[in-house]
């Protein structure tokens, strides 16, 4: 399962930043683009990070992480570029 949640990680990381361009980038030079593109983007990346959440919850035990621990895991898929933090920082080494 920890396999998953590292590969979960990284998904859920690409999606936010892809997400993120295509409010910044392609918003301001293609409105209709961006519209049809919100859609699929916005729900992939809800579903990861949907994932990346009841991951860490059933990994919580298994992984041994104390409070502090898990609470950055959890804090991390609000950051941009924070779920690659916790999967070089805390998934490395364990899968």
């Amino acid at each position: 399962m920890l396999k998953i949640f590292k590969v979960t990680a990284i998904l859920e990381g690409i999606s936010y930043l892809v997400l993120f361009a295509n409010m910044l980038f392609i918003k301001t030079n293609n409105p209709e683009l961006y519209h049809t593109l919100l859609r699929p983007l916005g729900m992939t990346h809800g579903v990861l990070f949907i994932g990346y959440i009841i991951l860490a919850f059933l990994l919580k035990k298994s992984q041994n992480w104390d409070l502090k621990t898990f609470g950055i895991i959890l804090i991390a898929s609000l950051i941009p570029f924070g779920t690659f933090y916790i999967e070089k920082k805390y998934l490395e080494n364990n899968a």
